[in-house]
């Protein structure tokens, strides 16, 4: 299939910036230097992220040879208009220069720094130092040549008050040198001087300044803004086909209808469903991932395609594409987005196999391959072959999948193993999809190895499933969340943390302890931004796996359906309702950058604490690791860090919003117990004391 502009073309790579710096400038004239512009990845490879609306600062390492001053420029724009905006950059010290600008809307956007060495501001600078009147003299008529130049790129008014200020200059520089010297002249020189150093005719001149010898950092960097919900999202994932009322039958659409209300008040905002395509029937699963299926085993919602359809079809049990769009209209309204699972697979049967047979790796004894992820085997499912000599032709197919849901009101995709497709291709479609629909959200379901992970999220994904899972002592957790607030990663990889998935039923859950569901579920809704958990599992302490040392669920969703009583005695609704409104509530919760962990003497427990920009919030929490035993320690919270410089002798409140109980804290060091019977964390909310003129004050 020929290249058209309709096709997939693979993206070009920008080039490093070292590689086009090393060329040098074109003009050896350029004497200003920008060495780096900070954030970058990979060297303007790949995409800055943040948040649309948001000020993102730029940072510049600019300097010249010599004591002459250097003016800096931060230079943006979007992909979407071709015009481009500049920033005045502020020198910081250390040759480090800073900027701000607010990406309006999601969408792609670029960024770079000019520099020029100003000539006006160094004579200016030059002149301010001058006390010899000679040195005065002609000073003033080197300014008068650079004003009067600055007047020819100047227009109207502005022109004829830079005219007139460069020959006021040049009058009195060549009247007072004709004088003879006495003290008339020596006032004359300093009123020249003073009239040189005019603040008003300085700003006018700043208007104009002479670049034609600036240097312009040679890559335009990407930055890809977000809407808010890429950066702080609290997900519920649930399977339709289990949530009939009836037990003996198979959950529809609009049974899922009648249990928005429970979720949405439970403070989840993303309900996210498994795939709901045909499900093949050859080589269909049975329960607990049997290889052989009975009479009436439904099948893994994973094995994707049969005679009713493929990946833009609904299974036909499950309801029509009219009660999908209800779904995602009354979820909206209840506050709640829609996400669905998009699996780039097909079963045996899925219609694509007989269409497309050369997507598909085949066997020289005509069958294909079976998917693995070692040590997981997936006998009823088939990979595609991104090799194949139409992968244009299957790329553009892939895409169009993601424009049918999106036509039918998804914005947000969890993909499916990306990790085992080509990287070539997410960073076509996730760029292609979000030119024309910023507001694509794409979460990477990858548990593969962190370079891969990373890659992953360099090349799109807008969030990134992670290891917390598998992280479990304090010393994992401090490690690997320091890692992600702030490793490299910072800048591009955006964790949504999960304690629990259908495939994964962690042995830290396996006893069934209330106090460790709790834990865990205050550890992710607190330590990242955006976390997620399978929501009937979890909700209802489910802990049995399908047999020792599997991570597999006894009865797993994934190969039956199962009936929930939300109601049964135990269950953590309430608690996870309760945290999640502490989330909406703090936003020093809806970031990770700020996260610190905190110093506590005792390595059952472990604190840490995150806080607004403005600090008019600040969140403090302390989780008891051991689900058994009381443990106790003492945590260290700086007063200076609470309270500022200066006021460290003043008490604060710490208010925790688990048990509303209120703890008056002074000083550096402070006592923490916590039973886990009762409640296995704090999550302290820090009230500072307000003086007022009054004969009281209070906490804010």
């Amino acid at each position: 299939m020929p290249l058209t502009s309709t096709t997939p073309t693979l993206l070009k790579p920008v080039a490093p910036a070292a590689t086009v710096a090393s060329m040098g400038p074109a003009d050896g004239r350029v004497r200003a230097v920008v060495e780096a512009v900070l954030p970058v990845v990979d060297a303007g490879r790949f995409a800055v992220k943040r948040i649309a609306g948001e000020p993102f600062t730029v940072t510049a390492h600019c300097f010249t040879d010599g004591h002459d001053v250097l003016r800096a420029m931060l230079v943006w724009g979007s992909d979407a208009d071709a015009s481009t905006q500049e920033v005045p950059m502020a020198a910081m010290g250390n040759d480090e220069w800073q900027a701000t600008f607010v990406p309006p809307q999601p969408g792609r956007y670029t960024y770079t720094v000019i520099a020029w060495v100003d000539a006006f501001d160094s004579w200016r600078r030059e002149l301010q130092r001058r006390v010899d009147p000679q040195d005065i003299l002609i000073a003033a008529r080197v300014g008068a040549m650079e004003i009067a130049a600055a007047a020819q790129r100047a227009t109207g008014k502005d022109s004829a008050a830079l005219v007139a200020w460069a020959q006021a200059l040049e009058d009195g520089a060549v009247s007072a040198s004709a004088m003879a010297e006495d003290e008339k002249r020596t006032t004359n020189i300093q009123a020249l001087k003073e009239l040189a150093l005019d603040a008003s005719y300085a700003e006018l001149m700043a208007r104009y300044p002479d670049r034609r010898h600036e240097y312009r950092y040679p890559t335009d960097l990407p930055l890809v803004a977000d809407r808010e919900r890429a950066r702080y999202s609290t997900w519920y994932e649930l399977f339709p086909r289990s949530t009939s009322p009836r037990p003996d039958a198979h959950g529809t659409l609009r049974d899922v209808l009648a249990r928005l209300p429970a979720i949405a008040a439970m403070g989840f905002d993303v309900l996210y469903f498994p795939p709901i395509h045909p499900i093949g029937r050859v080589q269909r699963k049975g329960q607990n991932n049997a290889l052989l299926a009975k009479p009436g085993d439904v099948g893994s919602p994973w094995a994707i395609g049969a005679e009713e359809g493929g990946h833009k079809s609904i299974l036909p049990e499950l309801g029509t594409p009219e009660d999908f769009r209800t779904l995602v209209q009354a979820a909206r309204q209840a506050g709640l987005e829609v996400a669905m699972d998009i699996a780039f697979q097909c079963a045996p049967d899925h219609p694509y196999v007989t269409e497309h047979p050369d997507w598909f790796r085949w066997r020289p004894d005509g069958t294909v391959q079976y998917a693995e992820n070692p040590p997981k085997k997936y006998q009823d499912i088939y990979p595609f072959n991104f090799e194949c000599d139409d992968w244009q032709g299957l790329w553009a197919e892939l895409k169009s999948v993601f424009e049918h849901w999106i036509g039918e009101g998804v914005l947000i995709f969890r993909v499916d193993n990306p990790h085992t497709k080509a990287f070539a291709f997410w960073e076509w479609v996730i760029a292609e999809i979000q030119r024309e629909h910023p507001d694509v959200i794409f979460l990477a379901e990858a548990f593969t190895r962190p370079k891969v992970m990373h890659g992953l999220a360099k090349r799109g994904f807008t969030q990134s499933y992670t290891y917390y899972t598998w992280r479990n002592t304090k010393e994992e957790l401090v490690e690997y969340f320091t890692e992600l607030a702030h490793g490299p990663g910072k800048d591009y990889f955006r964790p949504n943390v999960w304690p629990n998935t259908p495939d994964i039923l962690h042995e830290h859950l396996q006893g069934g302890e209330p106090a460790v569901f709790m834990s865990r579920l205050v550890l992710a809704a607190t330590l990242s931004a955006s976390y997620g958990i399978y929501g009937p599992a979890y909700e209802l302490l489910e802990h049995l796996p399908r047999e020792p040392g599997s991570e597999e669920y006894l009865h797993s969703e994934k190969y039956q359906i199962r009936h929930w009583d939300y109601d049964r005695p135990g269950n953590l609704s309430s608690f996870i309702a309760h945290v999640n409104s502490i989330r909406q509530g703090n936003p020093a919760l809806h970031t990770n950058g700020s996260l610190r962990f905190l110093q506590i003497d005792n390595s059952a427990l472990i604190a840490y604490a995150k806080q607004t920009l403005d600090g008019s919030n600040t969140v403090v929490t302390v989780v008891n690791l051991d689900a058994h035993h009381t443990q106790s320690g003492w945590v260290n919270l700086s007063a200076a860090w609470v309270n500022g410089p200066g006021a460290e002798s003043e008490p604060w409140q710490m208010h925790d919003q688990l048990s509303q109980q209120r703890f008056l804290w002074q000083g550096d060091w402070h006592f923490v117990q916590l039973d886990p019977h009762r409640m296995p964390a704090h999550v302290f909310v820090v009230r500072r004391r307000v003086r007022r003129e009054q004969d009281f004050d209070y906490f804010d």
